[in-house]
């Protein structure tokens, strides 16, 4: 069964902490979309230019040179999920006419109403990728209240280290999405969240969406720097660049 393009204008929130503390809240739009079968508006695109756009190369494997879908089907079934009866649906930033910057990505593998794994496919400022692929056991189905644990391997932030774990809850209603994200370490850390109710893709949602927050991933690479100089002149120590993990997922 196909899903109709979806709409998701909600909001991200990061709250650092440890000695040095920050936070913020921004709105951020995201959409929600079966990139196997899809009614979808005429201001949005796959694999080509438009207003909005989501292209397979960006999702899906090596960054830049992704493929899609398919790798998400290839990563679940390694992990064993069976897939018969099972729909991918990737919920993403779009690119806003060509550019494209995702901090995390998340392909949802669905049956029944129910969420049975999720691979969040997370980008940093460096050009690097890692997906983290999360589960409970024997695919139980994943509830609001399930919280899903990750060792951190990959390089995100240059004032974090690559150190200490990810727990991972996801809230997928049929109305509305809400996902956190904490990453612990010591007395260290920072939890992420996105949130927003589901509603359909419209030109019109997309053109209001274009007006509030114009620029779209433009926008968030320049948020992203932003908080970043803001915490170097709160002190917070610059961690150099790792060489990213050889496993892609992980």
């Amino acid at each position: 069964m196909s899903l109709r393009a979806e709409h998701i204008a909600g909001s991200t929130t990061h709250a650092r902490r440890g000695n040095i503390r920050n936070a913020f809240r921004y709105g951020v739009d995201y959409v929600l979309i079966d990139p196997e079968a899809q009614a979808i508006p005429r201001l949005f695109s796959r694999n080509r230019f438009n207003l909005f756009s989501v292209m397979d190369r960006h999702h899906g494997g090596e960054r830049g040179r992704g493929r899609g879908v398919r790798w998400a089907r290839e990563v679940l079934a390694r992990a064993g999920l069976d897939l018969d009866g099972v729909q991918i649906l990737l919920l993403t930033q779009p690119g806003f006419l060509g550019y494209v910057f995702n901090p995390v990505s998340f392909w949802l593998a669905m049956e029944g109403g129910a969420v049975r794994a999720v691979i969040a496919e997370v980008n940093n400022t460096f050009g690097d990728r890692h997906s983290y692929l999360c589960h409970r056991d024997g695919f139980a189905p994943i509830t609001r209240e399930t919280e899903l644990t990750s060792r951190k391997i990959f390089h995100v932030s240059p004032f974090q280290d690559v150190e200490g774990a990810y727990r991972f809850r996801f809230d997928i209603r049929a109305d509305r999405i809400a996902i956190r994200i904490l990453h612990e370490n010591g007395a260290e850390g920072v939890v992420a969240t996105l949130q927003g109710a589901r509603k359909p893709l419209t030109d019109r949602s997309i053109l209001w969406a274009a007006l509030r927050r114009p620029f779209g991933a433009l926008r968030t690479i320049a948020l992203i720097h932003w908080q970043a100089l803001r915490l170097k002149l709160k002190g917070a120590r610059y961690r150099s660049r790792p060489a990213p993990p050889r496993q892609e997922v992980s």
